[in-house]
């Protein structure tokens, strides 16, 4: 290749605060940029479009990196300036001193995605500010072992390449937090990676791997652990103790079975299993924490009914493609239920309790041989069934109730409608779950039963019961019943959604040990402001009211991580408030009126999971906004006033 004719990569080592340096192709027939926006992840010209020219250097050189060309020698030493840079910036200094050589910040963000790249100079370990190196998707069939001197690396993102290994060196890294080796030619993973104590992030799915290492579980710090589309066949004896794990994902593996203490993964709280050979679930005793579980495609045959007063706040479970031929009646006790598939197995009968599970919005029963229901009606889904289920336990309740004034309970759960008056005995009034159920879940769960008043009764006799679980969804409250003041010191979660609540009374601020709070889907305007005395609340759901802004007193919730106020009029974003809430890692805006999202939302760096979709404000742009969390605020970081 001639002189005339040598691609020209202009580096900018004199560009003000140049942090991070996207390098990303290859696209024939379209130019390469330079990104200086901080976290930029772009595979493609079109991703790299910015609304700020400025924030942009042209590459000349139109074509992919050939093997051949490699990378510019100047991007190795980008943190040094050259001569002429500290010349000119020296004749300038009188002018702008801002823009001084030794006034520049050191790159931090190094971005190579999508350039065919055969190999990596040892040079990188010039870099040694480096703190984000994402060489995604190339052709790289190794790793220089200097990377392992890059101390500051915090994100390492190798996915879609042809490794087989990691330098040794390289699990030495103090501060590696996120490690993405998805998408190579792995066997095994290291039993060196134990070494990375710092390690919060692992994703080694589609690659080749047979087994995982004894010593992983000194992975303490890890959250989440991503192994889909490989071939381990067991789990090693330490994985329990991930104490940290929050996801696990082992689908399309050839697992056939998994460790009886899986309930030491305290904090699980999504477990991804399809696709394996397993043949019986554990019951997930201590797994209080798990949200979704899924298990299609397997060889389960049966559903532990342990597992079911286990996983209170399970909300997906998927167990469609199995050989489960029966379902327990304790099905009922996962009361958090939101989505149950069980298609595909051989199940004649639906028990009558699934009618009792007040937030269960899909149930997926199709390709099962059931002849106790009609089949226009399983055609019709889910409502439709349930209301047959319904019917159904209420004749049965008759049938079978004459001599207890109707009263039926199925594993201590009413599946007929409540009528408030007392037995004989003094007990619970007819159709409340039973004293043996109530001290045996200690939850108090009494759904879709139009109830506009509960008697003091039922709260005192929960009381002596040690309930601490309350769930009165899916009926006609216009507030809270009096009478659950009695279990003011008793209530850890409180479940009041899908009822015509219009207000709150203060004594909400007398349950000191509440720790989940669900208001979602009444008619509430605003709270009381003694409800920011709740300190140990973790959770609070108010969708899908009537909020024209989050009141005052929820700001002063310190305790709070998770808030969702999605589905409501909220106008403004107080960033103030939500500043003053130094736990809170969740936040769901989505379907409001929010009409401007200011950038300084972006310093909330304790803030890990945003949703703003659904508001009318036009920046960020919903390009953005679907890229994530990480994308969202590092755009609004990009755009504070300097």
């Amino acid at each position: 290749m001639s002189d005339s004719k040598q691609p020209t990569h202009k580096i900018a080592s004199s560009r003000k605060q140049l942090t991070s340096f996207c390098m990303c192709g290859p696209y024939p027939r379209r130019r390469r940029y330079y990104q200086i926006r901080e976290f930029q992840m772009a595979s493609s010209a079109d991703e790299l479009e910015s609304e700020d020219p400025d924030d942009e250097l042209e590459l000349d050189d139109p074509e992919p990196l050939s093997r051949a060309e490699a990378l510019p020698e100047r991007l190795y030493d980008i943190n040094e300036a050259d001569a002429d840079s500290k010349a000119a910036n020296l004749e300038q200094l009188t002018i702008k001193e801002e823009d001084a050589w030794w006034n520049q910040v050191p790159l931090n963000n190094l971005d190579l995605s999508s350039n065919t790249l055969t190999h990596i100079s040892p040079k990188i370990e010039n870099l040694q500010s480096l703190t984000v190196l994402t060489l995604h998707d190339n052709a790289l069939v190794e790793l220089p072992p200097e990377i392992g001197k890059l101390e500051k690396l915090m994100r390492l993102n190798v996915s879609h390449n042809k490794l087989s290994q990691l330098p040794r060196e390289m699990y030495s890294l103090p501060e590696l937090r996120h490690l993405n080796i998805s998408y190579n030619q792995f066997n095994e993973i290291d039993p060196d990676i134990s070494d990375l104590h710092m390690l919060e992030f692992l994703d080694g799915g589609h690659n080749n791997i047979q087994s995982l290492p004894g010593g992983i579980g000194f992975l303490v710090r890890l959250t989440a652990l991503l192994l889909p589309y490989n071939h381990v066949k067991e789990l090693p004896p330490d994985l329990v103790n991930m104490r940290s794990l929050q996801k696990l994902d082992l689908m399309q593996n050839d697992l056939t079975c998994l460790p009886e203490d899986m309930g030491l993964l305290r904090k699980l709280e999504c477990l991804y299993l399809q696709h394996n050979d397993i043949l019986e679930l554990p019951e997930f005793e201590g797994n209080k924490t798990l949200n979704e579980l899924h298990a299609s495609n397997n060889f389960i045959k049966t559903i532990p009914t342990a597992m079911c007063s286990n996983l209170p706040h399970l909300k997906i479970l998927d167990l469609r493609d199995n050989k489960i031929t029966e379902l327990p009646d304790e099905l009922c006790l996962l009361r958090n239920l939101n989505r149950l598939d069980v298609s595909n197995n051989t199940i004649s009968v639906l028990p009558v309790t699934l009618s009792s599970l007040a937030h269960l919005i899909s149930l997926q029963v199709e390709g099962n041989p059931i002849k106790t229901i009609r089949r226009d009606i399983l055609q019709c889904g889910t409502t439709r069934i349930l209301k047959t289920l319904h019917e159904r336990a209420l004749a049965k309740s008759k049938e079978e109730g004459s001599g207890s004034d109707g009263a039926s309970t199925s594993a201590g759960i009413s599946v007929t409608r409540l009528r408030a008056g007392q037995s004989d005995d003094g007990d619970m009034p007819a159709n409340f779950p039973d004293r043996y159920k109530l001290r045996h879940t200690r939850t108090l769960a009494v759904n879709l039963e139009e109830l506009t008043e509960v008697p003091d009764q039922v709260f005192q006799i929960a009381k002596n019961e040690g309930v601490h679980v309350v769930d009165f969804a899916r009926n006609q409250l216009s507030t809270l019943p009096n009478g659950l003041q009695l279990m003011k010191d008793l209530v850890t979660e409180l479940v009041l959604s899908n009822n015509l609540i219009g207000y709150v009374p203060q004594f909400i601020s007398q349950f000191t040990r509440v720790t989940y709070l669900n208001l979602s889907n009444n008619l509430l305007t605003d709270l009381p402001n003694e409800f920011g005395v709740l300190n140990t609340l973790r959770e609070l759901n108010i969708a899908n009211n009537r909020f024209q802004l989050i009141p005052n007193c929820v700001y002063e919730l310190q305790g709070l991580e998770i808030l969702i106020a999605s589905e409501n009029h909220i106008k403004v974003l107080n960033v103030s408030g939500l500043k003053s809430m130094p736990r809170l890692s969740t936040l769901d805006l989505r379907n409001n009126d929010i009409d401007a999202v200011p950038p300084i939302l972006g310093n909330l760096t304790n803030i890990t999971h945003l949703e703003l979709v659904g508001n009318p404000f036009r920046q960020p742009r919903h390009q953005i906004l679907m890229k994530g969390t990480d994308a969202i605020m590092s755009y609004l970081r990009d755009r504070i006033p300097t």
